[in-house]
Order: structure tokens, then C-alpha cells, then sequence
């Protein structure tokens, strides 16, 4: 299929991002490009840098920025890399950066990555299809204390110790190679009263697989402080997340960044010499319109969070 993938709060991060036309911009989950395209469109000698680690989103990113090749660098990789990646191509600062931290509408439809709990196909879920663990590979590898772990922690599921329990009970009479089976086991461990009440059954457990797998929320825990390194003073560090653990993440790094102090409250001046590094723009993150609502429903947890790094003279 096609790779789709409706940009989130496109409006909003264009607003906020302050383009300048002749500045620096890297987009470090470029999906499909839409974010980048509307980046690119505002840009006349400026420059935008889109990296991404899902090779489908690549090819289809290049076809639909293809307009503005001159303004554009299209690279393959993970944005935890991205300073190395920009040290690379000679470029150390840049005015704006962007992360989209969702999963893109084309890696859920299209069966054979296995990210959907809606459609039979093997158990895959990587982002970067080079990678050669899958999530086969945690469901039926992992211990059952490591299973709980990741449930429980990243999939946030009040079952989490019984899915568990069932997944490694399941497992013993054959490896679980298929969305659907690990379904199965899902359903099975959770109550049929919370079953009827809820949202899918395994909407927790395979989120909690596939950040495991992917290292989501290391890799942007370890990724923030380059980020802000890598902006100009005024510069603009724009983060849409999905769900409240990547949100933690962010809110509470930006808070730090812009007070850092770690003096006791009583202290009359600050002595640990710790300085903020700008401002957070966001006291509450933004949200998706109704009218956003309407048009695209995968847009309904998601949320904008914005940190400017300190200009000079401040």
C-alpha cells in the first residue's frame, strides 16, 4: 500500500515552529513528509534535514519533497544519531527540530509490519526493518517477570501480571508467531467484564512490545539534551507525543532545562550554578481541534509540547 500518514497538529507546529526562510530545520521522524513539505514550502535558501529509520518512509517522503530537492536532505536514520548524522554533512546548529512520535497510519495498515492488533500477520512491530529482533522475539523469549515488566511499565495494564502469566502458559506448547494468536492469550487473561467495557484487549500489551522493541523511550530520554545543544539561541524545540509516558518524559525535561536549580527552596540566591537553557513555550501542551478530531481520529492523544532555547542576552 501506499505510504500514508496524516500529519497531527500541522497547523500548529507550522505556527509555532517561527520558520525563517533562509534558517536550518530537522525534522527527525519525517514519516511521510507532510510536517517537512509544509517546513520546506516556507523555506527559500534555508534548508530542512528529515531523517527517519522506516525505509517505506524514506521513498515516500522523497517522492512527495522531490519539489523542493534543493532545499531537502533526506537521510535514513534514527534520530537519536541526529548530531553525528548533522556533524556529518558539516551542519552543528540548526533554527528548528521536530519530532512526530506517532506511528504512522501506513506501518498500522499494512499487515506484514505486525504493529496491529487488527490484522493477522507475524509478529514484527520494528521501526527499522534492518534490526534483526522482532517482536516474536520478546514474546517468546522474554521471561515471564520481564514480561510483566514491560507490560506493566510501558502498556500501563492493570492485568499486566496475568497476560504474562498466560503468554509464557501459552508459549509452552508452541512459539506464538502471530498478531492474532498473541490476541488470543490477551483475551483470555483479561475479565470478560472489562473485556466488553474497554478498548481493545491488547492495545496496552502491543504498545508495550513495541517500545521495548524499539527502544522508544530510551532513545528520546537519551536524545532531548542533544536536541537542545543542537539550537540556535531562539531556536525551537517542537515534540508531539502519543501517550502519557513519552509526554512525562518531555514535560518534565523541559521543566529542568528551563530550572535546572537544584539549591534547597530556602536558599536566598542559587549556588549550584546551574543555568536555564531557555523557556518552555507550552505550559499545557496543545491539543488536536475538534475539527482535527473529526478528520482524523488517530490524532485524539495526541500532544504538542514547545521549549525555545535562550537567545542571546537573556
Amino acid at each position: 500500500m501506499a505510504f500514508e500518514h496524516k500529519s497531527v497538529l500541522l497547523d500548529e507546529v507550522i505556527e509555532y515552529m517561527n520558520i525563517d526562510p533562509i534558517g536550518i530545520y530537522l525534522d527527525g521522524t519525517l514519516g511521510g513528509g507532510g510536517h517537512s513539505y509544509e517546513i520546506a514550502a516556507r523555506l527559500t535558501t534555508g534548508r530542512l534535514i528529515g531523517l527517519d529509520q522506516d525505509e517505506a518512509a524514506i521513498e515516500a517522503a522523497g517522492l512527495r519533497l522531490a519539489k523542493y530537492g534543493d532545499r531537502i536532505t533526506i537521510i535514513r536514520s534514527n534520530f537519536r544519531d541526529m548530531k553525528k548524522v548533522l556533524a556529518d554533512i558539516n551542519l552543528h546548529k540548526v533554527n528548528g527540530i521536530l519530532l512526530d512520535l506517532g506511528v504512522s497510519s501506513y506501518q498500522l495498515d499494512t499487515p506484514e509490519r505486525g504493529f496491529s492488533y487488527s490484522e493477522d500477520a507475524p509478529l514484527d512491530m520494528r521501526m527499522d526493518e534492518r534490526k534483526e529482533k522482532t517482536a516474536k522475539d520478546i514474546v517468546n523469549g522474554y521471561s515471564e517477570m520481564e514480561l510483566y515488566r514491560i507490560i506493566k511499565n510501558y502498556g500501563e495494564d492493570r492485568f499486566a501480571k496475568n497476560i504474562a502469566k498466560h503468554i509464557v502458559k501459552a508459549r509452552a506448547d508452541k512459539p506464538l508467531e502471530t498478531t492474532f494468536q498473541l490476541n488470543d492469550v490477551i483475551k483470555a487473561a483479561i475479565p470478560a467484564k472489562v473485556r466488553a467495557k474497554g478498548g481493545h484487549p491488547s492495545k496496552r500489551t502491543f504498545q508495550a512490545i513495541r517500545i521495548e522493541l524499539n527502544h522508544e523511550l530510551d532513545v528520546l530520554k537519551d536524545t532531548l539534551e542533544d536536541m537542545i545543544d543542537l539550537l540556535l539561541p531562539g531556536g525551537r524545540l517542537l515534540i508531539i507525543t502519543f501517550h502519557s509516558l513519552e509526554d512525562r518524559i518531555v514535560k518534565e525535561a523541559f521543566r529542568t532545562y528551563e530550572n535546572p536549580c537544584i539549591c534547597p527552596p530556602d536558599f536566598p540566591v542559587c549556588v549550584c550554578g546551574k543555568i536555564s537553557r531557555g523557556r518552555v513555550i507550552t505550559r499545557k501542551p496543545i491539543l488536536p481541534s475538534l475539527e482535527e478530531l473529526e478528520l482524523n481520529k488517530r490524532s485524539k492523544s495526541a500532544k504538542l509540547r514547545i521549549f525555545e532555547k535562550m537567545s542571546e542576552g537573556e
